[in-house]
């Protein structure tokens, strides 16, 4: 306990809270390293929160530092970071006073050269062939001729005027242009969304569905195209259902969207020439085509006409076709009056000998039998349906019979369940007074006992509890000292006291003066007398 106690030798140091420390701590380091440049590689980079911060830290061989870009910050960059990538960050550092952890607020950041820019470049590509998305197998026919083209691209540079202009000149088609940012932070996104919104045009909509996209830009540095290297770019060209040209930079500009395109223009012009034919040409064509056409039904009708007559000089004449089938008619014709003859004598006698059978006597006969045997069974059904109705009615008796029986037995069970139940209802009421009274009989018993034994009926036989200022009893004067203040409970309410100096003839006094005021035996049934002592004073 002494160790709790003030030292004799204190210290002449300002004392500081956690928080002031920590706030001090702070704005040292804020003002030390406003503004500072970090070059190092990005780790445990995982996108921005659901906020829109994004968290994760800045390394190098020996060494690594928190980092946080906060969310109006993260739509300015140019680019978007990634894990593993060297950067240049520029920000302030400061400390997080809720763990003791400084870091680097960082406020602009860039690519570490271009060969950081390539590696990333290089690496995406790897990750991107692996996955399957510049498969050749996975790209589809530019459309001969098609009616509407997509353009994708910045509504005011000159990129658009040139593929509007070519695709005038070549064959005049409906064009529809979706307005994106080419360059800049953000630009990945809206080119994007625009792949994807052209896919998810319906045919027949009020926006007609283009049935080739162009995605187009001008020339310029790695850092200007590096939006068309954005992941979510290259992942909506491969998934187009649209057949997609990519015309982004010059002929020697190479982006990633290049290879997940189903064909590569070298500038935006030759996208859209591409895209439609030479009309002129196809005009050419079609007369030529139309010539030859006309030129090999011509020859085709003249060798079908040599053909068929070369057939006709080869089938027989009519009556040459005729003669056989005329020849065969004739003998037909002989025969059947021949077998209508023959067939008409065998019918007439199958007639004779059936007439011969059929005498009135024969007749009489069989119907005589006929009714001797219908007499006999209509006989025998009579007989069945007497023994029938009789075995019925027998059946019929002695169920009525057992079901009054039935019913005067389950009248009888009736009658004893009743009386049963009647029984019953007046033992349980019986039971359950007795047991409630049992019950009231104990509550009473220990109601009586927890009085007995209450200290409340020791306060009435004119005791006092002391408590000190917490409320805890005080067994004994030694547990007491002089200026404490105590509280002291009598049977009808408590009152608050000092304690003053102990005094050992006082505590005598009050022995015997309790000993005075104790009551004398007396008989059972006597009236006890009142105390001839003093009223009690202090206890101490």
């Amino acid at each position: 306990m002494s160790s709790l106690l003030p030292s004799d030798s204190p210290s002449n140091l300002a004392e500081y809270s956690v928080s002031e420390l920590s706030g001090s701590i702070k704005r040292t380091v804020e003002q030390a390293f406003d503004q500072v440049r970090v070059r190092g590689e990005i780790s445990g980079y995982r996108g921005p929160h659901s906020s829109g911060h994004a968290y994760f830290s800045l390394k190098d061989e020996r060494a690594r530092i928190d980092a946080v870009i906060w969310k109006g910050t993260m739509g300015r960059l140019r680019f978007r970071p990634e894990e593993g990538m060297e950067v240049i960050a520029t920000g302030k550092v400061t400390t997080f006073p809720g763990s003791s952890k400084y870091q680097i607020v960082i406020e602009q950041m860039e690519p570490a050269g271009q060969g950081a820019l390539m590696a990333l470049l290089e690496e995406r590509k790897r990750r991107f062939a692996a996955e399957g998305l510049f498969d050749p197998a996975r790209k589809r026919p530019i459309p001969h001729m098609p009616g509407v083209i997509g353009v994708v691209t910045s509504p005011t540079g000159a990129v658009i005027r040139d593929i509007l202009h070519r695709i005038r000149d070549r064959f005049p088609v409906h064009v529809v242009v979706w307005p994106v940012r080419v360059q800049g932070e953000g630009s990945g996104t809206e080119v994007a969304a625009a792949i994807e919104g052209f896919n998810a045009l319906l045919q027949g909509g009020p926006v007609a569905r283009p049935d080739v996209l162009i995605v187009a830009r001008g020339g310029g540095s790695l850092e200007d195209l590096w939006g068309f290297n954005d992941e979510a770019v290259v992942r909506a060209a491969a998934a187009s259902t649209i057949p997609l040209i990519s015309a982004v930079g010059h002929e020697t500009d190479w982006t990633l969207i290049d290879h997940a395109a189903d064909l590569r223009a070298p500038t935006p012009t030759g996208a859209a020439e591409m895209a439609v034919p030479v009309r002129a040409d196809l005009e050419a064509a079609l007369a030529g085509l139309s010539a030859r056409l006309s030129a090999a039904v011509r020859r085709q009708a003249e060798q079908r006409r040599q053909a068929l007559r070369a057939v006709a000089r080869a089938l027989p004449s009519l009556d040459q076709l005729l003669a056989l089938p005329r020849r065969r008619l004739d003998e037909a014709t002989a025969r059947l009056g021949r077998g209508l003859e023959m067939n008409t004598g065998n019918k007439r006698r199958s007639f004779e000998r059936a007439a011969s059978d059929l005498r009135p006597e024969r007749l009489a006969a069989a119907f005589s039998e006929r009714r001797r045997r219908l007499s006999e069974r209509m006989a025998v059904a009579a007989r069945l349906v007497d023994r029938m109705v009789t075995t019925r009615r027998s059946r019929l008796l002695a169920a009525s019979v057992a079901l009054r029986g039935a019913d005067d037995r389950l009248s009888g069970r009736i009658d004893r369940g009743r009386d049963r139940l009647d029984g019953l209802h007046a033992r349980g009421a019986r039971a359950l007074a007795a047991g409630l009274a049992g019950r009231r009989a104990g509550l009473e018993a220990q109601a009586r006992m927890l009085g007995s034994l209450s200290y409340r009926a020791v306060l009435k036989r004119g005791y006092a509890l002391v408590r000190d200022a917490a409320g805890v009893p005080v067994p004994a004067a030694a547990g007491v000292g002089e200026g404490m203040a105590v509280s002291i409970e009598f049977t009808d309410g408590r009152v608050g006291a000092t304690i003053g100096a102990r005094q050992a003839g006082i505590e005598a006094a009050v022995d015997q003066a309790g000993d005075e005021a104790a009551p004398s035996p007396r008989r059972r049934g006597s009236r006890a007398r009142p105390a001839g002592g003093p009223e009690q004073g202090s206890l101490f």
